[in-house]
């Protein structure tokens, strides 16, 4: 018998040449994903990298979520139940996602058959298009909005129709809604509360976009990941309005809802004739996620109202500390009613430089990161607002403050007036 080292594969190593030089005549990879720039979100986080500075740019936290859920997941993976988890979700998260639909919005939802679990809230967005869509349909959004729904749109060949809410208030203007559907509309997809303006949208909004979607035949597709993170308004998902219930799409994420970004657990609620297709194209892309981090999401879903309230609490505070402060410096800041950012207007301070310029300026000369809002457009549709940039304050009191003081350095204030508390 020949040892087993005699059985090892002689294959001889294979390298690419470096740097990649294309072949004539080679084929190429994806068109459209190959023409995608590099976003500004690791622009920009390369830049704050590179200089030292404070990155208020990305949306996530800075300290981890409730420790009982660290405790749960960890637990968790020791309990033998490290398998593929099934392809809707583990029954006790799909329950629990019942549960608080209840509690919250008084929606009474099937665990069985209208809940999804999903790889994030993205993956969540990504199945439910691909569930609703064919080539050549028509979708509402509203700007300015998540930079990855109009690349995922595209790459299923919709057409995407933008409307504007509009600075400094973030009105939803009702003329340019209407003109937006027609009978090629097959989906709105809706962001409340909104990244990154911050806006929550009101009942009567809700009910003009119900409204439409009823008189067109169409869907909604409701990104709701800041469900839990409003500051003095209360957030209401489109689903609960009349006529929603069977042509609503309500996704939720514990990644935003429990400060655990990292984790990727987004769910669906759906009646059961929407919920079935979304299914099918979440079983091609993920199938299923971990299940550890679903049994954990499951506990904390249950914490309730309280946990939430001293979540959005604690945030409203920040919101508070930093946009008084950015005020006080001569950066007027817009209304932020939920989610992560708040917006604020770079006019006093810009000598001409437009949003992205400023930010590039903002990392070098003061050592604090932000987004251009100008990302948040559609890069083929009309020119967008280039005096306004986005800020994360969900981050820890310490940092918001060592941000402030470096803005402080390098701005004074402008005649805007005493600081004032939004909301």
């Amino acid at each position: 018998m020949r040892d087993q080292a005699d059985f090892t594969p002689r294959i001889k190593p294979v390298s690419c040449p470096v740097p990649f030089q294309r072949r004539p005549g080679m084929k190429k990879p994806n068109a459209f994903l190959s023409s995608l720039p590099t976003t500004i979100f690791t622009t920009m986080s390369q830049l704050a990298a590179a200089h030292g500075a404070v990155n208020l740019g990305q949306g996530f936290p800075d300290t981890e979520g409730p420790a009982a859920l660290i405790d749960a997941a960890a637990e968790a993976l020791k309990d033998q139940r490290n398998q593929y988890a099934p392809l809707t979700g583990l029954p006790e998260l799909r329950e629990a996602v019942a549960r608080a639909n209840a509690r919250d919005y008084g929606l009474q939802v099937d665990p069985a058959q209208e809940v999804i679990v999903t790889s994030g809230a993205t993956e969540a967005l990504a199945v439910s298009m691909m569930a609703l869509i064919e080539p050549g349909d028509e979708v509402v959004l509203i700007e300015p909005l998540y930079d990855t729904y109009l690349p995922m749109l595209r790459m299923l060949g919709a057409v995407p129709r933008c409307v504007r809410v509009e600075a400094p208030d973030w009105h939803l203007p009702e003329a340019d809604l209407r003109a937006a559907f027609s009978a090629r509309t097959k989906l709105v997809l809706l962001n409340s509360p909104m990244n990154p303006s911050g806006k929550v949208f009101t009942t009567d909004e809700l009910d003009l976009i119900a409204s439409l979607v009823l008189e067109h035949d169409c869907y909604a597709l409701c990104d709701e990941v800041y469900e839990h993170l409003t500051f003095g308004v209360k957030h209401i998902p489109l689903m609960t309005r009349p006529g929603m219930r069977e042509r609503a799409i309500r996704i939720g994420s514990a990644g935003k809802s429990f400060s655990v970004t990292g984790w990727k657990i987004g769910y669906i609620t759906a009646c059961p004739d929407l919920a079935t297709v979304i299914a099918k194209a979440h079983q091609i892309v993920a199938f299923s996620s971990a299940p550890n981090l679903q049994r954990a999401v499951a506990k904390g879903l249950d914490l309730g109202e309280a946990f939430f309230t001293e979540l959005s609490d604690s945030l409203r505070a920040r919101r508070d500390l930093f946009a008084n402060g950015l005020h006080a410096l001569g950066f007027p800041t817009l209304p932020a009613d939920g989610s992560y950012f708040v917006v604020a207007d770079i006019t006093a301070h810009a000598r001409g430089r437009d949003d992205v310029a400023f930010c590039r300026d903002l990392v070098a000369e003061a050592g604090v990161a932000a987004i251009p809002v100008s990302a948040f457009y559609d890069p083929e549709g009309a020119p967008p607002p280039r005096h306004l940039i986005r800020f994360a304050f969900c981050k820890t009191e310490a940092v918001l403050h060592e941000a402030l003081r470096r803005l402080a350095l390098c701005y004074t204030s402008t005649p805007h007036g005493e600081p004032v508390q939004e909301g």
